[in-house]
């Protein structure tokens, strides 16, 4: 590991290092949130709920990728900087590597379902309606059948470079990838396409991006020496490193691919409502995203600062980057869903046109239900965090499944029951509430058996 790296991890001022670590991290989130925004901006103008859903359908389908690198990227990450902190280099390159080449061909095996399951998958993801069943298959073949290789490998390679310490380039190359995407959306949807055809604009603009932001990370890798390696052989293969990569990396996996699969499931029901609640929840949540991808970007690079020094032995440092870091989320969390609550409906307004006036007013509702659990969420995913950067898979795994999944998506039927249209949406926030609680829970028991761990030393 190149000396300044390890100064971060080893001696840089603990507040400092969570701040050099996780403010690029955060926003390179920040601005994924908010070229998911543009798209939704964009396709907005056009005036079509249709448009508007189609995008929203896919979502969960596009953020599959991000499931499969957070598997491998998150998995890896948290495995090499273990590795790092305990000077075991050759498990970093084994580690690396499969992490490289898992990734890869996962991502191919299900941008071929995608192709060849088009319109069944769109149905489920709640597509069904004629006038956005076929906006939907647009936007999904080009954005994961043939971009959905950059995508998802791009994003691995920022969390690889990342747990070297290297936050920085880890999140201008997914941060270049975003601002593209910006730039490129009104060029391809309103310039070089012509009208009608605005989904397909936009979903070009998402793929190109996302393929020179990929571009961008194997330019640096080829100009950068790393400790990284991405040869592949039997070594990588080694069942230690497989283990512990899928293993350490399952629960950031499923916990992005439960919430793909909550998504669909409330898209679903919310159909049953008509377009203008579907496209006011779209909005509504991709504006809840922002707070969420705060809090993810900040556990995301506290990751190798607490992986290190969990190796390492140095528990004070240890335990102050966890008690910084889920701070700043908490409180972060605390002032989005204030703006939420106070500004939801001049939110929305911003991606609706105006005289889709039930969109806005659904839109403003949803909102103001979905940001109660933002700092509950927040308070679960530090604790998360900290169980992946340690290796304890089976915690992170439990509270994974319980927040995504076992909670929310029977809650949605339930209340929808007793509560049509909101029951449906405030199934979210009461799932974050008993997830935050179990998260305590477990975290509290933990602690009581690692007594030493926690006493005031270096």
């Amino acid at each position: 590991m190149p000396k300044y790296e390890r100064d971060l991890f080893v001696n840089s001022p603990v507040l400092k290092a969570i701040l050099r670590l996780a403010v690029p991290t955060v926003i390179g989130q920040i601005i994924l949130v908010i070229y998911n925004m543009a798209d939704t901006f964009f396709i907005g103008l056009t005036g079509s709920d249709a448009k508007l859903t189609a995008a929203t359908v896919c979502m969960p389908a596009f953020m599959f990728l991000s499931a499969i690198s957070n598997l491998f990227g998150v998995g890896g990450a948290s495995v090499i900087s273990r590795a790092m902190g305990s000077g075991n280099l050759a498990r970093v390159k084994k580690a690396s590597a499969f992490s490289f080449w898992g990734c890869l061909t996962l991502t191919l095996m299900y941008s071929l379902f995608a192709f060849l399951a088009g319109d069944i998958f769109i149905d489920l993801l709640g597509g069904k309606a004629p006038q956005v069943h076929g906006h939907s298959k647009d936007y999904l073949m080009i954005t994961v059948v043939i971009g959905g290789l950059a995508a998802s490998m791009s994003t691995l390679l920022s969390h690889l470079i990342r747990s070297e310490g290297r936050s920085m380039p880890a999140s201008a190359g997914i941060m270049l990838g975003g601002i593209l995407n910006i730039a490129l959306d009104p060029l391809f949807m309103f310039v070089l396409l012509k009208p009608g055809r605005e989904i397909i604009g936009a979903a070009a603009a998402t793929a190109l991006s996302n393929v020179c932001a990929l571009v961008f990370f194997i330019v640096y890798f080829l100009r950068h020496p790393s400790s990284l390696s991405f040869k592949p052989g039997a070594a990588m293969l080694e069942k230690t490193v497989v283990r512990d990569v899928l293993g350490t990396g399952l629960p950031a996996c499923l916990m992005t691919l439960f919430e793909n699969i909550s998504y669909a499931v409330l898209d679903n029901l919310m159909c049953a409502y008509g377009i203008a609640c579907q496209a006011g929840l779209g909005v509504a949540k991709k504006i809840n995203m922002l707070a969420h991808s705060i809090v993810r970007g900040m556990s995301q690079g506290v990751l190798p600062l607490i992986g290190f020094n969990y190796a390492a032995k140095n528990y004070r440092r240890m335990k102050l980057s966890i008690l910084y870091s889920g701070a700043i989320s908490c409180g972060v969390a605390l002032v989005c869903m204030a703006a939420s609550l106070v500004f939801s409906e001049p939110l929305v307004s911003i991606f609706i046109r105006d005289e889709n006036v039930r969109s806005i007013a659904a839109g403003a509702r949803f909102l103001r239900i979905l940001c109660l659990g933002c700092p509950f969420s927040a308070c679960a995913y530090a604790i998360i965090s900290f169980f992946q950067a340690t290796g304890k898979g089976m915690r992170s795994f439990f509270l994974a499944i319980l927040r995504k999944g076992l909670l929310d998506i029977p809650m949605m039927f339930l209340l929808n029951i007793f509560l049509p249209v909101y029951g449906i949406v405030m199934a979210t926030p009461i799932a974050d509430v008993l997830c935050c609680g179990a998260a305590s829970v477990l975290f509290t028991a933990f602690l009581k058996t690692q007594r030493e761990m926690w006493a005031d030393r270096e």
